[in-house]
């Protein structure tokens, strides 16, 4: 059993109370994670995006991500062509070093194919980021994201 003490354990308290779990030590200097929500799906509806805002320390790439609650997560860029909104997949996901990167509605996103279950408006959701960074192989980020109605604020904001 690893034994921890002084810091590291206040440090991974706050993290575990703030809904982020890190897979790898030194995650937390590393990777900075925030906003992390879905979009609460219309009745019947298995498909839902997600997003969040991340800035790394040094140079990496979001590379795939996943949840227990979707078949499968895609990462997918927005873009416009001839005055019509696309979605198209991409693979990976740049993240230069000291610069956040948002995936926002419009833009970079996340989206959780065939859902599990229902998601309920307010509630938070295990996801799981796969960073890649040179040198240090892939590193999976777990993160939990608020379940947000289809303004993107959160409940309280909206009345």
């Amino acid at each position: 059993m690893r034994n921890v003490t002084g810091g590291t354990w206040i440090t991974r308290a706050l993290l575990a109370a703030a809904g982020l779990a890190f897979a790898w030590p030194g995650a937390a200097q590393e990777l900075g994670i925030s906003n992390a929500w879905v979009r609460a799906p219309v009745a019947g509806q298995k498909v839902v995006a997600g997003y969040v805002e991340l800035t790394s320390a040094t140079a990496a790439a979001l590379v795939g991500a996943g949840s227990p609650l979707a078949a499968r997560v895609e990462m997918h860029a927005t873009t416009v062509e001839g005055g019509v909104m696309k979605m198209r997949p991409v693979e990976r996901i740049e993240l230069p070093a000291k610069t956040t990167v948002k995936l926002a509605p419009g833009g970079l996103h996340l989206m959780l194919v065939d859902l599990s279950r229902p998601l309920k408006e307010g509630e938070r959701i295990p996801l799981t980021l796969v960073v890649a960074e040179d040198g240090k192989g892939k590193r999976e980020v777990r993160v939990e994201a608020e379940v947000r109605g289809a303004l993107g604020g959160k409940p309280h904001q909206r009345h």
